[in-house]
């Protein structure tokens, strides 16, 4: 009798540990509606800038519009000056180096190559005015481009190589008038064209995005939740969560998809389990590059090539530029599946200086740290972009060539299309040394995929990374 009792009482345990298991939990459409209303209850603007005596005038400059939202918002230029949006740079620490600074000035890239002695034609995407080739205007308050983050008419426009001032012709007057919090327009004309043209650098972030469908990303949807960049990069004076891992070493200050979603977001415990080691990304991101094409290879030694004597562009069927005189060849990729690799938040850099001993195999100029073994590491997907980038081989330095300038005769390959004169100019704008000698190597960098997240149905399936052939994670 007490066996027969013994085993009913196991078996109805059993039936209850069943039935809690597979109790069906919240659905991810009540979850998105929870979501939505959060971000539904924004703080409504408690200003309307189109009322404000200080700017009822007609702005000759940007640096009076500036001066004119300072005598109201007095705290902000300190903080913004105190920004990485404003400095480029910051201190980080990177093992085996300890604490550096690191940051655009001095962090080499394999698109543009770097900053320095470029900073007018970069400065399109700086958040500055008269920005000159030693980051001058760096101290003066009224520097500071308020608009290219504020503007709410979207009309604002940077100028092409005018060192961070707008594009002349626009009523800074209209546009300071419509001032308010910044919106994804605002986010994307700097984010979404970074490296020369739209989605050129990251995959994920892209002109699609200004008005994306659930489809292309079910967050920023203006079909469905439609956030914007700042509701998951929070910000505080000024500073935001969120750090792009081509400058970033440090896993802090971090915008993570379990501020909203917590750890364990699954009603299948099995799904929670796979967060330990998965990040939310790998399964929810299952192609990237899906509205328009990215750059996935860009060759820098076929640069320079003429026709009657003057500089030409060659196009895919899609526009995208497979060659241009000034930049070299490239290599695009439109519905991309990512790469995949293991990542602990930490990363090294190959710095302005850096020497190079082993050039059989890629430079890899921003190194994702981690490993299966590491307690804090995760498989993410990635973007792997590659180059092949001038190289000092006498020195062991990679070589920042000066890009840019005005007129011909001061170097800029750009302009005189020469490799030696560039690079001799160039690194002498960073004060390293140039032997004379170029060589090409291939260079690698790591781009996070964090954005274009697919709807739940369209997220990856558990063979398509639990098989013996074809596996997703062949890492």
């Amino acid at each position: 009798m007490r066996k027969i009792l013994f085993s009913l009482i196991l078996l109805f345990s059993l039936i209850l540990g069943i039935v809690f298991i597979i109790k069906p939990g919240e659905t991810d459409s009540e979850k998105l509606s929870d979501l939505k209303s959060k971000i539904g209850k924004r703080i409504k603007p408690t200003t309307d800038h189109s009322k404000l005596e200080q700017l009822q005038k007609n702005f000759q400059t940007p640096q009076e519009v500036t001066a004119a939202c300072i005598s109201c918002h007095t705290e902000a230029p300190k903080q913004v000056m105190k920004s990485n949006h404003w400095n480029w740079e910051r201190e980080e620490y990177i093992k085996g180096r300890g604490i550096v600074s690191i940051g655009k000035k001095n962090a080499i890239n394999n698109f543009c190559i770097g900053v320095e002695g470029n900073e007018k034609s970069c400065a399109k995407c700086h958040i500055g005015f008269g920005v000159t080739d030693k980051m001058n205007g760096y101290t003066d308050s009224t520097n500071i481009d308020c608009l290219v983050c504020h503007d709410n008419s979207d009309t604002y426009i940077k100028g092409n190589e005018l060192g961070g001032f707008p594009k002349p012709g626009i009523d800074l007057g209209v546009i300071a008038r419509s001032a308010g919090k910044p919106t994804r327009s605002n986010c994307g004309v700097c984010h979404f064209f970074g490296g020369g043209g739209n989605n050129v650098k990251h995959g994920d972030l892209e002109k699609s995005m200004f008005n994306p469908t659930k489809e292309i990303d079910v967050h920023m949807a203006t079909d469905g939740t439609d956030m914007r960049c700042s509701d998951c990069h929070v910000t505080e004076s000024h500073n935001m969560l969120g750090k792009i891992y081509s400058l970033s070493s440090m896993n802090r200050d971090r915008s993570e998809c379990e501020q909203c979603h917590t750890e364990t977001p699954h009603t299948e415990e099995i799904l929670n389990e796979h967060t330990l080691k998965v990040a939310c990304q790998t399964c929810h991101i299952p192609v990237y590059a899906k509205v328009n094409s990215t750059k996935t290879e860009w060759d820098w030694s076929t640069a320079g090539k003429l026709k009657d004597g003057k500089p030409f562009e060659e196009d895919d069927e899609f526009g995208n530029h497979t060659y241009l005189s000034i930049k070299g060849s490239f290599k695009w990729g439109k519905n991309l599946v990512p790469d995949y690799i293991w990542f602990d938040g930490t990363a090294d850099h190959y710095l302005l200086g850096d020497t190079v001993s082993d050039i059989s195999k890629p430079l890899i100029l921003n190194t994702l740290n981690g490993s299966y073994k590491e307690k804090d590491s995760k498989i993410i997907p990635v973007k792997i972009h590659k180059a092949r980038q001038p190289y000092d081989d006498v020195t062991k330095m990679l070589i920042q060539p000066k890009l840019f300038s005005d007129t011909t005769g001061e170097g800029a390959f750009w302009k005189d299309y020469d490799w030696v004169r560039a690079s001799e100019v160039g690194m002498k704008d960073v004060d390293l040394p140039f032997s004379g000698n170029i060589k090409f190597i291939d260079t690698e960098m790591y781009w996070p995929v964090n954005h274009m997240v697919s709807p739940s149905d369209k997220s990856l399936q558990c063979i398509q990374c639990h098989t013996r052939n074809d596996s997703r994670l062949k890492i």
